[in-house]
C-alpha cells in the first residue's frame, strides 16, 4: 500500500462539469462564479462542454484565469471527435474539426494546465480493426497532447481481446480512462483495473444504475442513466482500487459522473475523507451525506 503521506500528491478526485452540482456553493451564486468556487473544493474537473462545442481560444483563457496555478482540466473530445455527433458536420473536414480543437485546448496546455483529453467512444464503437484505424488516426492527430481512452463496448474487453486492448493502449501512448458503470450487455465495460501510462491512470465513476443505463431512447435518459449514490462500502472498494493502481502508476485522477440526482459532490467528498484528504470549505448543504 503507497505510504498514507503521499496519497494527497498522486490523487486527484473531482467532478464532471461546474455547472450542475448546486450544494457545492452558497445560495445567490452566479453561474459566472461557479468554476471559481469549484476550486475551493476540488483540485481537477472534466470539461463536459467542450463534448458539445469546441471553446474558442479566448474562452478558455477565461476560465483558466479562474483557477489556481495548480489545477487540472480533463477536457473531453468534441463529440463530431468521437462520432457521437448526428446531423451535418460544422467544420470542412475532420482534420480541421482536430486542428480547431487543439487550438482550443493548447491554451491549458501552454499553462501546465491540462492533464489530458478524455476521447470516450459510443456504445457501437466496438472492436474491429476499422475501428482501431480510427485510434491510430487519432493519436496522430493528437500529437503532442496527452490523450485518454474510454470504451463503451464490451468486445475490447472480452477475454479474447482484453491484453490486446491494453498493450494497444500502452504502444500508442493512451492513458485508460477505468470506467465504473452497471454491467449491462454489451454496451458498457467491466472496471479493468489496468494503467496503461506510468505517469497517470484516470477514473471515472458514472454509477451503477443498471436498469436505467440503456434509456437513451427517452426524452430523460440523462436523467436517468446518471442517477445513483455510491454507498459508503462502495467507495470503500474504490478506496483500495486506488492504493492498488498507484502500485504501478504515479497519478490517479478520478472523476465522479453521477450527477442526476446531485449525487456527485457528496460522494466526491466521502471518498475523500476516507483518504484523508482536505475535503475543502463546507456547503455540501452542511455536510449532509
Amino acid at each position: 500500500m503507497p505510504r498514507e503521506e503521499s496519497i494527497g500528491n498522486r490523487i486527484r478526485i473531482g467532478l464532471s462539469g461546474w455547472g450542475d452540482h448546486d450544494d457545492l456553493y452558497e445560495e445567490g451564486t452566479k453561474a459566472a462564479e461557479k468554476l471559481r468556487a469549484y476550486t475551493r473544493h476540488f483540485p481537477i474537473i472534466e470539461m463536459d462542454n467542450s463534448f458539445y462545442a469546441i471553446p474558442a481560444p479566448d474562452r478558455m483563457d477565461k476560465w483558466s484565469a479562474q483557477t489556481p496555478d495548480d489545477f487540472g482540466f480533463i477536457v473531453k473530445a468534441y463529440q463530431g471527435m468521437t462520432g457521437h455527433s448526428r446531423g451535418k458536420n460544422p467544420y470542412s473536414d475532420m482534420k480541421t474539426m482536430f486542428e480547431v480543437f487543439k487550438e482550443s485546448v493548447n491554451v491549458l496546455m501552454q499553462q501546465e494546465k491540462l492533464k489530458t483529453v478524455l476521447f470516450q467512444y459510443p456504445p457501437w464503437f466496438d472492436c474491429e480493426r476499422k475501428h482501431v484505424e480510427i485510434l491510430k488516426r487519432t493519436r496522430e492527430w493528437m500529437d503532442g497532447f496527452p490523450v485518454a481512452l474510454e470504451f463503451r463496448n464490451q468486445s475490447w474487453f472480452v477475454s479474447e481481446y482484453r491484453e490486446k486492448t491494453l498493450q494497444f493502449m500502452r504502444d500508442e501512448g493512451w492513458i485508460h480512462s477505468i470506467a465504473d458503470e452497471p454491467e449491462a450487455g454489451i454496451g458498457s465495460i467491466p472496471i479493468v483495473l489496468e494503467p496503461t501510462q506510468g505517469y497517470a491512470t484516470m477514473i471515472r465513476l458514472h454509477g451503477r444504475n443498471a436498469s436505467g443505463w440503456h434509456a437513451s431512447g427517452e426524452a430523460n435518459w440523462r436523467e436517468v442513466r446518471y442517477l445513483y449514490r455510491y454507498s459508503a462500502e462502495e467507495l470503500e472498494e474504490w478506496k483500495q482500487n486506488l492504493f492498488t493502481l498507484l502500485h504501478s502508476t504515479k497519478e490517479c485522477w478520478l472523476i465522479f459522473n453521477n450527477n442526476s440526482g446531485g449525487d456527485a459532490a457528496a460522494n466526491a467528498k466521502q471518498l475523500m475523507e476516507l483518504l484523508g484528504l482536505d475535503t475543502g470549505p463546507v456547503p455540501i448543504r452542511q455536510m449532509e451525506w
